[in-house]
């Protein structure tokens, strides 16, 4: 038996082997949503152009990217990419859900304040709401100049 070493190639993991043909196949590494989404085009890249929020995105554009209301939607756009698959279940009162909080700063702008967790109440609208307090989080400061928009 004779062994041959192969470098797998950063960022990869394999995927398959062939013990017939010897062929190896490598797939991607997934990377974390923290990694994939640091801007609003991430957010599109990751639902794609023919998910409804990012259509109605670009039919926003028109009356103005520097509207509360398309960056209320830039924000959805964002919140939905970073949630993944995951959907808050309003009927289960069990279920956590998180949201990022700001503070009006001295300078006239907003900043990242907390994050507050509820269950079964609300304070926010429900495609604003994140799964994890991490995500809420990561999304209140990485993203502070949309919210500041449509806030």
């Amino acid at each position: 038996m004779k062994t041959l070493q192969i470098e797998i190639p950063e960022g990869f993991k394999i995927d398959t082997f062939d013990t017939t043909t010897g062929q190896i196949k490598f797939a991607p590494i997934p990377k974390s949503i923290f990694e994939r989404i640091k801007t609003l085009q991430d957010a599109i890249d990751e639902l794609g152009e023919q998910d409804e929020e990012v259509k109605f995105l670009r039919l926003l554009e028109p009356i103005g990217k520097e509207t509360h209301v398309y960056g209320r939607q830039e924000a959805v756009v964002i919140a939905k990419a970073l949630q993944e698959d995951w959907v808050a279940d309003f009927s289960d009162s069990d279920q956590r859900k998180y949201t990022p909080y700001y503070e009006v700063s001295s300078a006239g702008g907003f900043v990242f304040g907390a994050y507050d967790g509820w269950t079964t109440l609300t304070a926010v609208g429900s495609r604003l709401c994140f799964k994890s307090r991490e995500l809420a989080e990561y999304a209140g400061k990485q993203f502070i100049e949309i919210h500041n928009k449509y806030l």
